[in-house]
């Protein structure tokens, strides 16, 4: 009996404690999109990723908690000029990576400028605890989400190269999945099970890395209308 009843308190003291986490959450989160195609690069159908992001993000359950802005042709230079701007809960960036895990920016010319892990980290530990994701929606960016991910929530990163539809699909449903309020666990198992059911082999590619002592399960960005 008393083994059964200290179980329920814990489990109560469990529950309470979702909630309370849950009460914490902001009103709206932003999410900020960096999008570079440097001249001297394969082209990317970026515009086409941002707008799939977009349009499962105005179906979604919580689209009016979900505030999504664009960045183009980014250069080095407009980085922290537009996290500053938009200061955001989620910054993705969708572009080139190269196989060190260098990020491919521009330069003043439009030309490519790479970026290295240890910069992209130095950029996101100068903004404490605001942002809780990044997601590198790139080649060879898993080094750069296991880097980054001292300092946010969770990073998601590709171990591989990763295609342009498979990029798409992928990010349209992991945001849909947290626009109907799902943890970031579930929206990135999801977003992995789109990759499959439109019959994209690339399910493995994507990486989700967690800080430590946190449950990728307890993550939720989104907070539910009854709190």
């Amino acid at each position: 009996m008393n083994r059964t009843m200290n179980a329920h308190v814990q489990i109560q003291d469990e529950i309470q404690s979702q909630i309370q986490e849950l009460k914490k959450l902001p009103e709206n989160i932003t999410v900020l999109f960096l999008a570079a195609n440097p001249i001297d690069t394969t082209s990317l159908r970026l515009d086409a990723e941002a707008r799939a992001i977009q349009e499962t993000i105005r179906k979604s359950e919580y689209r009016d908690t979900l505030r999504f802005e664009t960045r183009w042709a980014v250069r080095t230079s407009d980085i922290l000029q537009a996290i500053n701007e938009v200061n955001p809960d989620v910054i993705h960036f969708s572009g080139h990576g190269a196989l060190n895990g260098d990020l491919a920016f521009e330069n003043i010319n439009g030309e490519m400028k790479l970026v290295s892990k240890e910069a992209m980290t130095q950029t996101i530990r100068t903004l404490s605890d605001k942002v809780k994701l990044m997601f590198f929606n790139a080649c060879f960016s898993s080094t750069q989400a296991q880097s980054i991910v001292e300092y946010v929530d969770a990073a998601i990163g590709m171990n591989t190269s990763i295609g342009d539809k498979a990029a798409l699909v992928f990010a349209s449903q992991f945001y849909s999945s947290i626009g109907f309020g799902k943890d970031i666990k579930t929206a990135f198992d999801q977003a992995k099970a789109a990759l499959m059911l439109e019959g994209i082999p690339e399910e493995t590619t994507p990486e989700l890395y967690v800080r430590n002592s946190l449950n990728a399960e307890d993550l939720v960005l989104v907070k539910p209308k009854s709190m």
